[in-house]
This record gives structure tokens, C-alpha cells and sequence, in this order.
């Protein structure tokens, strides 16, 4: 069962209370540049990113925050660290969250301020505790970012801003070892009632960090624990978002895109399957249908899967099976076979590629 947080706000997306699993990325492109930052939401946009970060290096990228608030289609966070007056300048340009550590930002004095000003505009922080920047007082005492020395840092940052009577957070706490985040998190969601961010930091290229963050974020959201998540690769940003709803939808959590069926070829197979399989998902990427596609390359298990699939493809000898609700619509080539069920599948739906 999901654990019931409290619930914050992130512009027009609502995080924790019960509402879905939001899907969260951050631009890799220089935030000063404003131009090259907007065209890259707008790509995170297309395959449904629902909240973006930026960094915040220094008050030009804070600056320049303004205009990309502007040119956005989803609710902006602005990454801050150690200066205070950035998070004062971004809230200022109109970010619709922070992501800060109150124990990095200074002296109490500028930590309240930052406080006063978000909760005048009421703009929710987000606590992300790192392993990889621990504070050196809880290295010295555990050794190194144990799960329990990160979330005694998340405590620590929690209560700062409680002090300060706010009450509008949520908290992150990451490390790139997959067993340790898991553990960090069964041990921060027993301590406290904010909504989690959650993530594997540092989780690798798209194909090592997808397997990690698969495995982790898979684990915590099937344990009921995470109100927003981030899939963080060496990539394109837009894979994160692909592999995020890809796990949510694994788990029968969130529904974005098609449901994509493809067996994984063997020895009796006597068509070419696995270029026909690639292009039938990429061409298809785009879509948002609550549909199931299947691509199979037997006589075994193929014509089955492809019966139950909404449209499918069944393999034979150098041709295959085209279905459509069960049915059997006709043979095709092993060359048109990719061109046949994409263009089925579109007709079907009305859907045209933006």
C-alpha cells in the first residue's frame, strides 16, 4: 500500500496526498542560455515531463530563470547551492520550487530569508541530501554516506526549515549504489510524512543507469514509498523521462504511451525481428494510447500474443501475421511488416506524428 504523505503543490502539479507519481527531469544545457533551455523542455514536454530543474550556477542563470519561467510548459525548479541570494533571485525571476540544502546555504539569518520569500510567493524546497556532499561532521561520525548518516542530514535540514515555520517540503536522499538508496529511503519514509522525491544519483549511461534506476526506483515504488521521481542517465534527458514512465507503467502505476510486447528472438525464428521490433517502437514512441503493440517472431508464442495484443505482428517464414483485435487482417512481406502494422495502428487511432 502507498504511503499517504502530506501534499505540496509544484505549480499546477500536485506531489504526495495520494496524487499520481509526478515524473520530474533536469535540463543539461547551460541554464543562461535561454534559447537552448526552452528548446529542450519543450522536447522533455513531448514525451510528458511534468516538472523541470535547472541549475543555478550564478545570478546571470538566475536571471535568466525569468524567461524561461516565461517560455515553460510545466512548473520550474531552480537548483541552488551555497548562495543564498541566488534562491532569492530565482524565486524573485518566479520558480515554482527550490532544491536546496539549508545547512549549505550560510548563516540561520539567510536561510530565513530564503524561507520568508518562498513562503510569501508559497513555493515549496525540496531537501536533496547527496552522498557524494554529506557534510564532513556525519562523515567523520559514520565513515562514509551511509543510509543512516544521510538521513540523519535530512533530519537535520528538516528541522531548520521547521524552525522556521515551514512546512511546504519535500526531501530527496540519493546515492549511485542502488542497496543503500533503498535502505536510506525505507528509513527516511518511517521518520517523516513529506512527500519523497526519489531517484538513483549518478545511476549511469542510459543503458547501466536505466537497469539501476529500474531496479531501485522499481523496489520503492512497489513498496509503496515515492511521490516523485527522476531517472538520472549520462544522456539525453528525454530518456529519463521514457524510462520513468516506463517503470511506473510496469507497475501499473501511471499509463503514458503505448504498451510495447516484442520476444526476444531465438532459434526458431525465421524472420529478421529484431530491426522490425526497433523501428515499429521508435516510429510509435510518440504516441499516447492506452493500446498494446506486439511485435513476435514464432509459430510458438507469436500468433497468441499478437491475438491478445490490440494490433500485432506475427511472424512466419520471410512474412507474418497482421492482427487487429484479435483478428487476422492479412499477410504481409517480411519488408512491409513494420510499415504495415505502424500504419495500422495509426489509421486506427486517428494519430499523426507532430
Amino acid at each position: 500500500m502507498r504511503k499517504l504523505t502530506k501534499q505540496i503543490q509544484i505549480g499546477d502539479v500536485k506531489i504526495g496526498g495520494g496524487a499520481p507519481c509526478a515524473v520530474q527531469s533536469m535540463c543539461s544545457t547551460d541554464t543562461r542560455d535561454v534559447a537552448a533551455t526552452l528548446a529542450q523542455i519543450g522536447r522533455l514536454a513531448e514525451v510528458g515531463c511534468e516538472i523541470i530543474r535547472c541549475a543555478v550556477p550564478d545570478m546571470d542563470a538566475a536571471i535568466a530563470l525569468a524567461a524561461i519561467k516565461a517560455g515553460s510548459s510545466m512548473p520550474l525548479i531552480a537548483d541552488i547551492h551555497f548562495d543564498y541570494k541566488l534562491a532569492l533571485k530565482a524565486l524573485e525571476s518566479g520558480v515554482d520550487g527550490l532544491r536546496l540544502n539549508p545547512g549549505n546555504i550560510g548563516e540561520r539569518w539567510k536561510v530565513a530569508e530564503v524561507v520568508k520569500a518562498a513562503s510569501e510567493r508559497k513555493i515549496p524546497i525540496r531537501i536533496g541530501v547527496n552522498g557524494g556532499s554529506l557534510e564532513k561532521d556525519l562523515l567523520v561520525k559514520y565513515g562514509h554516506p551511509t543510509p543512516e548518516a544521510m538521513v540523519e542530514s535530512a533530519l537535520g535540514h528538516v528541522r531548520i526549515l521547521e524552525g522556521l515555520g515551514y512546512d511546504q517540503i519535500k526531501v530527496s536522499i540519493k546515492v549511485s549504489d542502488v542497496v543503500r538508496t533503498l535502505e536510506a529511503y525505507r528509513l527516511l519514509s518511517e521518520a517523516i510524512d513529506y512527500p519523497l522525491h526519489i531517484g538513483v544519483t549518478e545511476a549511469g549511461t542510459v543503458f547501466s543507469g536505466t537497469i539501476k534506476s529500474s531496479v531501485g526506483l522499481g523496489i520503492l515504488l512497489h513498496q509503496g514509498i515515492g511521490d516523485t521521481m527522476r531517472v538520472s542517465l549520462t544522456g539525453d534527458p528525454v530518456d529519463e523521462v521514457r524510462v520513468a514512465y516506463d517503470i511506473l507503467k510496469s507497475l501499473d502505476l501511471r499509463k503514458r504511451g503505448i504498451n510495447f510486447v516484442s520476444c526476444p528472438t531465438c532459434g526458431r525464428c525465421q524472420i529478421d525481428l529484431i530491426p522490425v521490433a526497433e523501428e515499429v517502437e521508435k516510429r510509435l514512441g510518440f504516441l499516447d494510447k492506452n493500446i498494446t503493440v506486439a511485435v513476435m517472431g514464432c509459430a510458438v508464442n507469436g500468433p497468441g500474443e499478437a491475438r491478445e495484443a490490440d494490433f500485432g505482428i506475427a511472424g512466419g517464414k520471410g512474412e507474418g501475421l497482421l492482427f487487429k483485435n484479435g483478428e487476422i487482417i492479412r499477410k504481409v512481406p517480411e519488408k512491409e511488416m513494420a510499415d504495415a502494422l505502424v500504419e495500422e495502428v495509426l489509421r486506427s487511432t486517428e494519430s499523426q506524428k507532430p
